[in-house]
């Protein structure tokens, strides 16, 4: 069957007309147009046949002048490709640095004013040298890594096809290996891998192949923040790599597929279980015998404590994974200047370790209004507990999330001159309190936030909804998981961190949310990028609504100890059973948050309330941070209009001191009161006159002693060191 089909004869020919017979009949009726239509099929099946046997590597494929002249113009193209692709890669790739020395890699941060506050760095030693290290630990990193590495050129192609086909093991060689991770950064992309491969090449012709080993062992990767085979050694087995049994080397060898997954320090039975695979490829590559390799034990770890290792601090701990997504990965000292203020972080330190805390922790963050984090004290003692309480702990922020119920009310139109019932909650199964159990029929909004009132707070989410106050927490920034129709919620209930807190309280003074906290500092964002993808913000009315309650809350509300001499802004925050206790506020251009708490979550020694210690730190610090004096805490004035501004201390001058009696006595007069300063059994103390009546300084009195303390404490340990000494 095909087109010859077309020419055989009908089965059942036409009937001939009448009159027409013989040859002349038939010859008349041939239809000569169908006969070459036939014959017209007929040449472009055997053309078609002709082209099909035809192939593109046969020679008379290419007899077309055409096709030549189009073989050759893509071969030059891809010639001319592969040349400027090689070019490329020979100007981009490191191949002059992969010569030098390789530096350990170190991250420094420094303060914004350039002063170093934190090293992370690796614990490196010696490199090695190959020629002195014993056969079997060559023989066990050979074999699991690099079999043919004495044989190949730097790339072993059988080794990727073998990976390829077993789905096995990357392929790469040593020489590879140590591209990689030394010159170039660890993205999974085709130019990588090409520049890994020039490296390569051009690493196995300058270098020995002893010497490229050595470098490879002396900085690879072992886990516990451990580089290099010899301080590998002598991490995990005290014992110097020239000295090492086969079953340590072997251990050794299996760490460099996944070093932190097979840290025998952290995962023993796992890097018991990959030394048993790296055993068995040096029987299968005729370097140990099988016997050899069942007698193998595994070794027995022998890591002792070293004295040189760097330590941290808790805003270091924080920055360096920002850190190390602005650096590249590898092999190289990276220097960053970061956002933390040396004299700002030294207020905060000296405040808080001043604050008479008992056995309680305490933390505290403050940050510009962008959200550059400026300071931060993540507990009392980092050598003791590095645990961050500033970023890690997640505690209830208690009557510090009111902001967002508020601020929720205002952006759906209420007013803080708008009333609300402050009656105690007698329906329900949710039956808040007041603090000390006072009520009243109602208050407007301003003074039911600044008075802190529970059971107004929670009426007030039932009429917004707590969808509301959840979308203005997310607005924000607030991540934290918030639950819907919980009228709890309006209590600060939800656990969030205090960084995540004072964020948002950033956001309502710089009137652009959300803010970000950072700990290095960002460029400007550019009119089309805020155009597009800009902050958004409060409208001026609600903003300005917000920041009147808050200042409120200080001025004549529960924050009256945060009181400050200049604009402030603020709320407490203190939750059941004075478990967590809080102050959040701003003022100029910082937003400092400070937390108090123990770590078991037990109610704090004292009944220690927001308004009152973490009140006084915050004050001190803004006190010193901002250059300026604190205006008098005071009890709870008098009932008059709140005059819109910060309260101003009365005008009378301040006096030096007056010495009284025998000299340890003196009087003068501060901030419009009249202090007299005396001792007590040694002890400072403290008593102000003033129209309110005469008030001690109890916070003085606990520092007091606490500093005795810690003196008398000093003086023993000095004097059990002396006589230690003078025996010995």
């Amino acid at each position: 069957m095909g087109v010859f089909d077309s020419f055989r004869r009908k089965s059942q020919p036409e009937a001939e007309p009448a009159g027409h017979r013989g040859y002349y009949a038939t010859h008349e009726a041939l239809d000569y147009d169908d006969w070459d239509a036939r014959l017209d099929r007929l040449d472009g099946a055997l053309d078609a046949e002709e082209k099909r046997r035809q192939r593109w590597w046969q020679r008379d494929y290419w007899r077309s002048r055409r096709k030549r002249w189009w073989a050759v113009r893509i071969l030059a193209a891809i010639v001319a490709l592969l040349i400027g692709l090689f070019a490329w890669l020979a100007i981009t790739a490191p191949l002059s640095k992969s010569l030098e020395p390789i530096a350990a890699p170190q991250i420094t941060l420094l303060a914004a004013d350039g002063t170093p506050i934190a090293r992370n760095g690796a614990i490196t030693d010696e490199p090695v040298e190959v020629a002195a290290l014993p056969p079997h630990v060559i023989h066990a990193f050979l074999a699991t890594e690099d079999r043919r590495f004495y044989s190949h050129w730097g790339v072993d192609p059988r080794g990727i096809a073998r990976a390829a086909l077993t789905g096995t093991g990357g392929g790469s060689t040593i020489t590879q290996q140590l591209a990689k991770f030394t010159f170039l950064t660890p993205e999974r992309t085709l130019t990588r891998k090409a520049r890994e491969a020039l490296i390569a090449f051009w690493l196995e012709g300058w270098l020995t192949k002893d010497e490229i080993l050595g470098r490879y062992l002396s900085n690879a990767y072992f886990g516990d923040n451990v580089y290099g085979l010899r301080a590998a050694s002598l991490h995990y087995f005290y014992r110097k790599p020239e000295n090492l049994k086969a079953n340590q080397a072997a251990m050794l060898a299996g760490l460099l597929q996944a070093p932190s997954a097979y840290a025998p320090t952290k995962h023993y039975d796992r890097a018991e279980r990959r030394m048993r695979i790296v055993v068995q490829s040096m029987v299968d590559a005729g370097y140990i015998t099988e016997a050899e390799a069942r007698a193998m034990k595994p070794p027995a770890l022998d890591v002792r404590t070293r004295n040189d290792l760097p330590t941290g601090t808790y805003f270091a701990d924080w920055a360096l994974p920002e850190a190390r997504e602005l650096t590249e990965q590898g092999y190289e000292r990276q220097t960053l200047t970061t956002t933390l203020d040396s004299r700002l972080q030294n207020i905060a330190r000296q405040v808080t370790q001043r604050a008479p805390l008992g056995e309680a922790q305490v933390a505290l963050v403050a940050m510009r209004r962008n959200g550059e984090v400026v300071a931060m004290i993540g507990g009392k003692d980092y050598a003791k507990s590095p645990f961050n309480r500033v970023t890690q702990a997640k505690r209830q922020p208690g009557s510090t999330f009111k902001l967002f119920v508020y601020l929720a009310a205002l952006r759906a139109g209420w007013s803080p001159a708008d009333r609300i019932a402050n009656s105690a909650i007698t329906e329900g199964s949710y039956r808040p309190k007041n603090s000390r159990e006072r009520y009243s029929d109602s208050l407007t909004l301003e003074e039911a936030f600044a008075q802190s009132s529970n059971v107004a707070a929670v009426r007030l989410l039932g009429e917004v909804g707590s969808e509301k106050v959840i979308a203005t927490a997310r607005d924000l920034g607030v991540r934290a998981p918030l639950p819907e129709g919980d009228p709890s919620l309006a209590l600060g209930t939800s656990t969030m961190t205090l960084l995540e807190l004072t964020s948002a309280y950033a956001a309502v003074a710089a009137n652009e949310y959300p803010v970000e906290p950072h700990a290095f500092a960002r460029p400007e964002r550019g009119f089309f990028e805020n155009l597009w993808d800009g902050p958004s913000s409060l409208s001026s009315a609600t903003h300005s609504e917000m920041e009147r309650m808050l200042r409120a809350a200080i001025n004549k509300g529960t924050g009256r100890a945060a009181m400050l001499s200049g604009p402030n802004f603020g709320k407490t925050g203190t939750t059941q059973d004075n478990r967590d206790a809080l102050f959040v506020g701003y003022a100029g251009d910082l937003v400092v948050g400070v937390w108090i708490g123990n770590d078991d979550n037990s109610p704090l020694q004292g009944g220690i309330s927001g308004g009152g210690l973490p009140a006084r730190i915050w004050r001190d610090f803004m006190n010193r941070a901002m250059n300026v004096r604190a205006a008098p805490t005071q009890p709870a004035p008098r009932e008059q209009q709140d005059p819109g501004t910060p309260i101003e201390p009365l005008d009378v001058p301040d006096l030096g001191d007056i010495p009284l009696g025998d000299g340890n006595s003196r009087l003068r007069i501060r901030d419009g009161e009249a202090v007299f300063s005396t001792e007590i059994d040694g002890i400072p103390v403290d008593i102000s006159i003033g129209d309110q009546g005469v008030a001690v300084d109890e916070a003085a009195i606990e520092e007091a002693r606490r500093r005795a303390d810690e003196r008398r404490y000093e003086a023993v340990r000095n004097r059990r060191e002396e006589l230690e000494d003078a025996a010995n």
